[in-house]
C-alpha cells in the first residue's frame, strides 16, 4: 500500500468515525458481545454553548489480542434531560473503527445553553454508564457562579486515584486537568501499584499504558460526573521531551517522530477531545504535524478560560549538560537562556493568545489553564533556576506578561501543575523588582498522586520568592476554584495519605481573591 493510499485512508476512518449516522427509519441492531465492552467508563469535553464531544472506546481483551472484530462497529449514544434516558435530547449512532482502537467521539451539535444532560451508549446487548455533562452560557449570559477543579500529575504507581472519588462530590461545573494523564515509565520497584509494561515506545504500548489508567474506577466516575478541558505536559510522551526534540529516561529511540506520533494518536483516542485538534488528520502526526489542544472555553459573561499547551510547540531546554531534558543552574551561567528568539508556546499559539487576548474586556474574569508554574522561582540558595518550565523560557514569559499589560487585562488567574506542589502567588510585571505591579494571580497545584521532593524547603523558597505567598510540598490532592461576579475562592484540597486507597480528604488552605483587587486573602 503505498503511502497516498494509507493517508486517504486514515483521513477518510477519521471523517466516517466523527460523523454521526442517521437512525430514523433505519433498524440498528448488533450482535451481542459476550462480555461489556464499556469497562473503560465514559467522558465528556471540548464543551461550547451548543455542543459537547461524548467519549468512549470499545475494548474486549483476550489471551491473543482483542476479542472485537477487526472492522467498524456501530455504536449508538443517546442524551437527555434525565438519568432514566426517559426525555432523550439527541441520539445518534457513531462507527467505532479499528484505525482509532475502536473509539468514539461523538461531536454532538445543536444542543441548548447552559444545561446539564445525561449520557450513554450502547452497543452488542451491552450499555455503558450513564455520564453527566453540560453544554456552557452563551457569550452575554449573566451567571451567577463557576465552580471547576484543577488537576494534573496522576502517576499510576506513586498512589491512589482516592483524589477523584472526593473531587466527583464537588459539584462541578469543569475540570481543568493540566498534564501527565499518563506516565510512559516501565515499572518501578517502591509504588504502591505498578506499570504492566516495560517503557512505552509503539502506538501499542502507549494504548495499552492509557487501559491501564482508565481502569481505575474514582478517575472513570470523575470523567463521568462533568466535561473536562484537556491538556498536556511531557509524560503523555516523554520525560521533558520538548516539540520535536526527544526527552530523557528510558530507552533511547531511532525514530523520535514515530513515538510522538504514536503517543499523539493514542492521547487522541483516549481523550474527550474534538476530531478539529488533528490539524493534518491522524498520518500527519507522523511528519510532525501538530495536535492543536489550545483554545478558549467561554463561560458567559463570568469567565473566559484559555487553555495553553507550553510542550508541543517548545524550543529544546539551554544549557542541560547532556543536551537532552532539563536542569538545574545559575542562569548567569547561560547567556542562552536569555535569548530573545526561543519560545514555549510557539509562534503560532502566540499569536492566537494576543489576538484572543484582546477580546478581554467582556470577561469578569480571565482564566488561563497551563501545564506548569508560571512565575519565577529561584532555588533557595545558589540563584539557581530549573529550566523546563516558564524559568527556562524567560523572554517568552515576558512577552507573554507584556501582552497582559497591553490589553489591560483585568482579574487575571493563571492555572498550572506539573512541580507537584501547591503554589499560591501573585503575576507580578518584573520579577526582579520587588515594587514592580500585580498584573493577577497564580494557583499551581499538586499532583494526583506523582511524588514530589518539596517539602523539606519550601519556606527556604517562598522567603527567596516573594511573590508567592503560600507553598506546600508534600501533600497530593487538586483545587477548586469557584468564581462569582464579587470574588474568586480557591480551595486546596488534599489527601491525608496519598498511598492509601481508603484515606481522607481535607481542605489545607483557602483564599479569596476579590474582584478588581488582585489581592490574595488567604481565609484559612
Amino acid at each position: 500500500m503505498s503511502l497516498q493510499t494509507k493517508r486517504r485512508q486514515l483521513l477518510k476512518a477519521l471523517a466516517i468515525a466523527t460523523a454521526t449516522m442517521s437512525v430514523s427509519n433505519r433498524p440498528w441492531a448488533q450482535a451481542k458481545f459476550e462480555r461489556n465492552p464499556f469497562v473503560l467508563g465514559v467522558a465528556s469535553g471540548s464543551p461550547t454553548s451548543h455542543s459537547i464531544v461524548l467519549w468512549t472506546r470499545l475494548i474486549d481483551s483476550g489471551v491473543f489480542g482483542s476479542n472485537l472484530p477487526n472492522k467498524p462497529i456501530e455504536v449508538k449514544w443517546e442524551i437527555a434531560k434525565d438519568i432514566e434516558f426517559k426525555e432523550i435530547v439527541k441520539f445518534g449512532i457513531s462507527l467505532a473503527l479499528p484505525e482509532l482502537a475502536h473509539s468514539i467521539h461523538a461531536e454532538v451539535d445543536q444542543l441548548p445553553s447552559n444545561k446539564w444532560f445525561y449520557y450513554r451508549f450502547l452497543c452488542g446487548g451491552s450499555v455503558s454508564p450513564a455520564g453527566k455533562t453540560r453544554t456552557l452560557p452563551t457569550t452575554n449570559e449573566l451567571v451567577i457562579n463557576l465552580k471547576l477543579a484543577y488537576a494534573s500529575c496522576q502517576q499510576y504507581e506513586h498512589g491512589y486515584y482516592t483524589a477523584y472519588k472526593y473531587m466527583a462530590q464537588e459539584n462541578l461545573d469543569l475540570v481543568m486537568f493540566l498534564g501527565d494523564y499518563i506516565y510512559e515509565y516501565g515499572p518501578g520497584s517502591t509504588g504502591v501499584r505498578t506499570h504492566d509494561s516495560g517503557t512505552i515506545i509503539t502506538l501499542d504500548d502507549y494504548r495499552k499504558r492509557y487501559v491501564l489508567y482508565k481502569k481505575d474506577k474514582y478517575l472513570q466516575d470523575m470523567h463521568a460526573a462533568c466535561p473536562w478541558l484537556m491538556t498536556w505536559d511531557d509524560h503523555e510522551v516523554q520525560n521533558d521531551y520538548a516539540g520535536l526534540n526527544p526527552g530523557t529516561k528510558g530507552p533511547n529511540v531511532s525514530d523520535f517522530f514515530k513515538r510522538r506520533a504514536s503517543a499523539y494518536q493514542a492521547y487522541y483516542e483516549h481523550m474527550p477531545i474534538h476530531s478539529s485538534a488533528l490539524i493534518d488528520g491522524i498520518d500527519g502526526l507522523m511528519k510532525g504535524s501538530e495536535m492543536r489542544l489550545y483554545g478558549d472555553f467561554q463561560y458567559g459573561k463570568l469567565a473566559n478560560i484559555r487553555i495553553l499547551d507550553d510542550r508541543q510547540y517548545r524550543d529544546p531546554d539551554v544549557c542541560t549538560p547532556s543536551g537532552l531534558g532539563s536542569a538545574v543552574f545559575d542562569p548567569a551561567s547561560c547567556p542562552e537562556l536569555g535569548n530573545s528568539a526561543r519560545t514555549i508556546l510557539g509562534v503560532a499559539q502566540e499569536r492566537w493568545l494576543s489576538k484572543n487576548l484582546g477580546d478581554s474586556k467582556q470577561n469578569i474574569w480571565n482564566v488561563i489553564g497551563q501545564p506548569t508554574l508560571f512565575g519565577q522561582r529561584y532555588f533557595p540558595s545558589g540563584d539557581k533556576i530549573w529550566n523546563d518550565g516558564w524559568d527556562g523560557f524567560p523572554a517568552a514569559r515576558n512577552r507573554l506578561i507584556q501582552q497582559f499589560v497591553e490589553n489591560k487585562l483585568v482579574n487575571l488567574v493563571v492555572f498550572g501543575g506539573d512541580v507537584h506542589e501547591n503554589w499560591v502567588g501573585y503575576i507580578k510585571s518584573d520579577y526582579n523588582k520587588l515594587d514592580s505591579p500585580i498584573i493577577g494571580v497564580e494557583f499551581c497545584g499538586t499532583s494526583i498522586s506523582s511524588r514530589s521532593d518539596g517539602a523539606n524547603y519550601e519556606s527556604q523558597r517562598l522567603a527567596r520568592n516573594p511573590h508567592f505567598v503560600f507553598a506546600e510540598g508534600s501533600k497530593k490532592g487538586y483545587g477548586v476554584a469557584e468564581f462569582t461576579s464579587k470574588a474568586l475562592t480557591v480551595t486546596l484540597r488534599v489527601l491525608d495519605d496519598v498511598l492509601k486507597e481508603d484515606t481522607v480528604i481535607r481542605s489545607l488552605a483557602q483564599f479569596r481573591v476579590d474582584v478588581d483587587s488582585n489581592k490574595i486573602q488567604r481565609i484559612y
